[in-house]
């Protein structure tokens, strides 16, 4: 994925609303009233945070008579998660090594104090 895209991705997911309004497309498709319903914002608001969400890909709006229905589009979140994927390797061996540091511990504790 090319750094630019992922950028993007990145920063639209960075906002809570805009978070919030992909956990709810997660769940089917919804008009904008529908998305903005949740929210204590004007519409032009929640259109600026649908526009971003669609800049980024993670999002596509549809013609339905006269609605425009929203809907997730996952290759995105795919592609972060790949992203993060990478980094998956480095976390799962640094909480071994302080599993194994925690087990130390735990074993210096139960050796029988020496009294001076």
């Amino acid at each position: 994925m090319p750094a630019s895209n992922l950028d993007s991705t990145f920063a639209a997911l960075a906002d809570p609303t805009r978070r919030a309004i992909l956990a709810r497309l997660a769940q089917g498709e919804a008009s904008v009233s529908e998305l903005a319903a949740p929210f204590a914002m004007s519409m032009p608001a929640i259109s600026k945070h649908l526009r971003v969400l669609q800049r980024a890909g993670l999002i596509s709006r549809g013609r339905n008579a006269q609605q425009r229905p929203c809907r997730l589009e996952a290759g995105p979140l795919r592609e972060v998660a790949e992203f993060a994927a990478h980094y998956r390797r480095f976390w799962d061996e640094s909480f071994d090594r302080l599993d194994d540091y925690l087990r130390e511990l735990q074993a210096e504790d139960k050796k029988p104090k020496r009294k001076h």
